[in-house]
């Protein structure tokens, strides 16, 4: 598989929208459908990865945050951590796979303060996001009177 500029540029709008960055991928994913020029496997797994390495870099944050744990304006207290901990142990790993959904991301950084452990939330979160990606792709078919 070639790699070209608007793969690339899929790629890096996947992944920036799955930041706190204000972005919207799905518009560039549409659009790149919609001109016929790539192979949509390609598009559904390049911004399958990109959107999961951004939900990465949100759940960094999110670990990072933990160094102000201590300081008075943190917005959390110890009893509210642990018991985030304990919701997040009964309900964590099924939610991240609603991290595809508007406010997903907030679930992405909570699992990082909370130190999820990235051999669960990896996996899940690529399962969420390319999911996403291919009834993206799927719904634009059928608009465009794709049959197939």
């Amino acid at each position: 598989m070639i790699f070209n500029a608007a793969l690339i540029g899929l790629f890096f709008s996947a992944m920036l929208a799955a930041s706190p960055l204000p972005l919207q991928s799905e518009i560039i994913f549409v659009a790149l459908q919609t001109a016929g020029e790539q192979s949509i496997w390609a598009m559904i797994i390049v911004a399958g990865i990109g959107n999961t390495l951004g939900a990465l870099i949100t759940y960094a944050l999110g670990v990072g945050i933990n160094h102000w744990r201590d300081r008075k304006w943190f917005p959390a207290s110890q009893k509210q951590l642990d018991r985030g901990h304990r919701w997040l142990d009964r309900w964590g790993a099924p939610l991240l796979l609603l991290s595809w959904a508007p406010g997903g991301d907030l679930i992405c950084l909570v699992a990082g303060v909370l130190r999820m452990n990235l051999w669960l939330f990896t996996p899940l979160v690529l399962v969420a996001k390319t999911g996403r990606y291919a009834a993206l792709a799927w719904v634009t078919a059928k608009a465009m009177g794709y049959t197939q």
